[in-house]
């Protein structure tokens, strides 16, 4: 007798009832997919993941209370913790990085085509992850400019480099903070940010705030 192949069990986490109410009757249409449980904030998924042990979580990131970038972090760091698709109305790069960073394998805008929807997860099962192109693009900018970022510091020419309180300086200097503002945000007085501000200058070759902030950045320091 031939056993047939396990369904793939689904949470769903929106705060929007309207919303799971379509991709529940969406999902159920789908004959290896079944849905064990819905959330509607991040809270509430960190439980039902515990719980109800799904293969995959659709996770929506604004909702109130605890956001989905926080539920993921959470539900991530478990022992064989579900995969995490977020499904999501949001690209801004922000949520894009954080909600990676926090453990989700795959981002997804809500106007996704079902049927890409549906691969997705499945992808997210066996641990493949899924972008749209939209946040692919950026997820690849961002990756080529910290590795631009990453080669610069490797190939800094300073002789002596900057100690961690001054390159703190440098990075209020930057911000075009005053000496004593710099002083005020680093809780030092204002001559030793002075001090500082000279060593600066003198490891970086400039001759003033401005030329240190532009060679800063071309160094990759900033």
């Amino acid at each position: 007798m031939i056993t047939p192949p396990q369904k793939l069990r689904l949470l769903l986490v929106d705060d929007q009832a309207l919303f799971r109410e379509g991709l529940r009757t969406l999902l159920s249409l789908v004959p290896d997919f079944t849905l064990v449980g819905e959330a509607a904030d991040g809270r509430e998924a960190v439980s039902l993941a515990q719980k109800l042990r799904p293969d995959v979580i659709l996770m929506d990131l604004r909702m109130p209370g605890m956001d989905g970038v926080e539920a993921t972090r959470l539900i991530r760091q478990s022992v064989s913790a579900p995969q995490i698709l977020v499904l999501t109305t949001f690209d801004h790069d922000n949520e894009v990085f954080t909600a990676l960073a926090a453990g989700a394998i795959g981002y997804l805008l809500k106007d996704v085509p079902s049927e890409k929807l549906a691969e997705a997860i499945r992808c997210a099962a066996r641990g493949e992850s899924t972008l749209q192109p939209a946040v692919a693009s950026k997820v690849v900018a961002e990756f080529a400019r910290l590795q631009n970022k990453q080669q610069r510091r490797s190939a800094q020419p300073l002789i002596e480099p900057l100690s961690s309180r001054e390159l703190e300086v440098l990075e209020q200097l930057a911000t075009g903070r005053s000496n004593k503002e710099i002083a005020s945000h680093l809780r030092i007085a204002e001559g030793t940010v002075k001090n500082h501000m000279s060593q600066v200058l003198t490891k970086l070759g400039v001759q003033d705030r401005t030329q240190a902030a532009l060679h800063a950045r071309e160094l990759g320091l900033l």
